[in-house]
C-alpha cells in the first residue's frame, strides 16, 4: 500500500512538472531555476558628468522720469438743518463742479465717495442734534502744467475741499523707462562678471541662465494732503509743480567661463 501511494505521488509530481514546463514554454519562459544575473558594471567615468564653471551675478538698473500727470481728489462739503437739504445742496454743487471739470482737459473723472451724517453737540451730558453734513468727493487726472488752473475752476464752481494731489508719469513713459532699466541691469551684471573674471585671468564664454527680478514702480508721489479750498480761491492761480519717478529693475545672469 505504501509503495502504491509513493508511486502515485511521484507520478503526480512528474505530471505537475510537465504542466508547468508546458505553460512556461507557451509564454516564452524558461522552466529552469532562476539565477540572478549580475548587472553590467559602469565605471565612474561613464556615470559622472563634468561640472561646468559658472559665475552668478546680479545687476541693478534704474531710470528716472518726470511725472507729467497730476491726480487730484477734491469735493464738496455742506451743512444744513435737515438731511434732505444737505444732500440736495451737495448734489447741486457737485454737479456744477463736474460740469466745470468736463470742460477741461481731464482724464478718469469719477466719483470716489458720497456721505451723509448727522452733527451732534454735547451739552450737560446730553446729545443734541445740530444738523446734517453731506460730502461728495471727485477725482481726476490732468496734465501737471494745467492742474493748478483746473483746480481753481473747480473751486470757483463750488468745490469746498481739496483732499490731496499726487504725481504720476504717463503709461507709455513708464514702459519705456522699464525697458531702459532692464537694459541697464543686464549691462551692470555683465560688467561685474567681466571685472571678476578678468581679475582671475579668465574670460566669459556664454550666458547659460537669465533671471529677471521684479521691476519696481514706486507709488504716486504725493504733493499735498487735505486743505480748505477757500485758501486756493484767495490766490490768483494755484501753482502745481511736478516731481520725478524712478523705475528700478534687477537681472541675474549665470555665466559660463
Amino acid at each position: 500500500m505504501l509503495k502504491l501511494m509513493s508511486d502515485r505521488y511521484i507520478t503526480g509530481s512528474r505530471c505537475f512538472g510537465m504542466v508547468l514546463a508546458a505553460m512556461a514554454a507557451s509564454y516564452g519562459l524558461s522552466a529552469s531555476p532562476a539565477i540572478a544575473q549580475p548587472l553590467p558594471s559602469r565605471s565612474l567615468k561613464q556615470i559622472s558628468q563634468p561640472m561646468e564653471n559658472t559665475l552668478r551675478v546680479t545687476g541693478q538698473g534704474s531710470e528716472s522720469i518726470p511725472t507729467t500727470l497730476t491726480q487730484v481728489t477734491l469735493g464738496v462739503l455742506v451743512e444744513a438743518a435737515t438731511a434732505q437739504a444737505a444732500q440736495q445742496q451737495a448734489a447741486q454743487q457737485s454737479t456744477a463742479v463736474i460740469e466745470a471739470l468736463q470742460s477741461q482737459t481731464v482724464e478718469r473723472l469719477e466719483t470716489t465717495g458720497i456721505s451723509l451724517s448727522p452733527r451732534y453737540e454735547y451739552t450737560d451730558d446730553r446729545q443734541i442734534l445740530r444738523g446734517y453734513q453731506a460730502t461728495n468727493s471727485i477725482s481726476f487726472k490732468a496734465p501737471t502744467a494745467q492742474a493748478g488752473d483746473i483746480i481753481d475752476k473747480a473751486v470757483n464752481a463750488g468745490a469746498t475741499q481739496i483732499d490731496g494731489i499726487s504725481f504720476v508719469a504717463e503709461d507709455a513713459t513708464i514702459e519705456t523707462a522699464r525697458q531702459s532699466a532692464l537694459s541697464a541691469a543686464v549691462e551692470d551684471a555683465q560688467q561685474q562678471a567681466n571685472t571678476v573674471l578678468a581679475a582671475l585671468g579668465l574670460s566669459s564664454q556664454s550666458v547659460v541662465n537669465i533671471e529677471i527680478g521684479p521691476v519696481n514702480e514706486p507709488p504716486p508721489q504725493y504733493g499735498m494732503r487735505s486743505a480748505d479750498a477757500a485758501n486756493f480761491a484767495e490766490a490768483a492761480s494755484t501753482p502745481i509743480l511736478g516731481q520725478t519717478q524712478t523705475i528700478s529693475a534687477q537681472v541675474t545672469l549665470t555665466i559660463k567661463y
